[in-house]
C-alpha cells in the first residue's frame, strides 16, 4: 500500500532562490538513504543582481550531495580546489564525509534565460563505517549514465541499480536513483529490488490505484507494493530509494548517526576548521543560531546543498 503523500514545501537557500522542499519530512525523515531533496526552478523571474540567486560557500559531513540538473548551469567549487560547471543530464557527487564546504554559483547569465535553470539536489546519508571518509568530488557526463526508452518512456539511471541497469556512479550503500519521463497515457511500476522505494513528480500528474497525484508530491511505498503508475499527461519523475541505513541526526548541513558529532560540526565550522573553497574563499554562510529572521528581515538562507 501506499505509505505516505509528501507534499513539497517552500525554503529560501540564498536571497533570490526559493525551493520546494521534499526531504526530510517530519512523518517520512528519509527514503532508502535519501535524507534530503530540494527541487530548484524553473527560475523564470530572474533578479537584477543574478549573484543574489548564489549559494555561498557551506559546510556539510556524514553525507553525499547529489546534484542534477534539468536545464540552466551551476558552478560548483569546494575545500578540495574543485571548480566543475554542472550541465544538464551530468551526475554531480560530492561526497563530504568528515568535513567539507562548497558553494553553487550562477555565473552565466544565457544559462538564467528562459526560465531554463532548474536543478534537484538531494543528500545521501552515508553508513556509519564511511560517515568519517575522505572527501571527494567526481562528475559522470550523460554518455556514462545509460538511458533506457520504451513506448511512451524514457529514463536515465543517475546511480545505483534498477530495472536491470547499472552504471560507475560510485555510491556507499545500495541504493536507486533514476530521471524519468513518461508521455501521457504511458504505464510505468517501481524497481523491486529494493526495500524502500518513492517517487517525485517533478512536472506533470499521475494515476496510482484510481488516484490522481500532481506536481510537487512524493509518493512513498510500503515494502512488496508494486504499484502501476499511470501518466495522465506528459510528467517527469525522479524515482529514488534503496536500503536503510538506521536512524539519523540532521541540524543544517549536518548529517551524523552521532548526536555529538553533528555538535562537534557546528564548533569546527564557527572556528574555521573546515576550509573554505579556496578559489571562493572571501564569503560563507556563518552558522545558524535559531529560526529567526536576521537583520534586514531577509530569510535566513537554508542551503541547497
Amino acid at each position: 500500500m501506499l505509505d505516505i503523500v509528501i507534499e513539497a514545501r517552500h525554503a529560501a537557500i540564498s536571497k533570490s532562490m526559493t525551493v520546494k522542499r521534499i526531504l526530510p519530512f517530519r512523518l517520512r525523515r528519509m527514503v532508502g538513504p535519501f535524507i534530503f531533496m530540494d527541487h530548484a526552478g524553473p527560475v523564470v523571474d530572474v533578479p537584477s543582481t543574478a549573484s543574489s540567486l548564489d549559494v555561498l560557500p557551506h559546510p556539510h559531513i556524514g553525507l553525499s550531495t547529489v546534484s542534477y540538473l534539468f536545464g540552466g548551469q551551476v558552478t560548483h567549487r569546494d575545500s578540495l580546489g574543485v571548480e566543475q560547471i554542472i550541465r544538464p543530464g551530468e551526475v554531480n557527487w560530492m561526497v563530504a564525509g568528515k568535513g567539507i564546504a562548497h558553494s553553487e554559483r550562477f555565473e552565466d547569465p544565457a544559462a538564467l534565460a528562459g526560465g531554463e535553470l532548474e536543478m534537484i539536489q538531494t543528500w545521501v546519508a552515508l553508513p556509519e563505517k564511511d560517515e568519517e571518509a575522505i572527501p571527494s568530488f567526481n562528475n559522470y557526463t550523460p554518455d556514462q549514465l545509460p538511458v533506457f526508452t520504451d513506448k511512451g518512456v524514457w529514463m536515465r539511471l543517475i546511480a545505483g541499480n534498477a530495472y536491470g541497469l547499472r552504471n560507475e556512479v560510485k555510491t556507499n550503500s545500495p541504493l536507486f536513483y533514476l530521471h524519468v519521463v513518461l508521455q501521457q497515457g504511458a504505464r510505468f511500476g517501481l524497481p523491486k529490488e529494493h526495500t524502500e522505494r518513492g517517487f517525485y513528480i517533478a512536472k506533470g500528474s499521475v494515476e496510482v490505484a484510481g488516484t490522481s497525484y500532481h506536481e510537487g508530491q512524493m509518493l512513498v511505498f510500503n515494502k512488496g507494493v508494486d504499484p502501476i503508475i499511470l501518466a495522465k499527461e506528459n510528467t517527469t519523475l525522479m524515482l529514488l530509494g534503496g536500503e536503510p541505513l538506521g536512524d539519523r541526526f540532521i541540524w543544517w548541513n549536518f548529517v551524523s548517526s552521532r548526536k555529538e558529532r553533528i555538535e562537534q560540526a557546528k564548533e569546527d565550522w564557527k572556528q574555521g576548521r573546515i576550509i573554505l573553497p579556496p578559489t571562493d574563499n572571501k564569503e560563507f554562510i556563518p552558522l545558524p543560531n535559531d529560526k529567526s529572521r536576521p537583520a534586514g528581515g531577509a530569510p535566513k538562507p537554508e542551503p541547497l546543498s
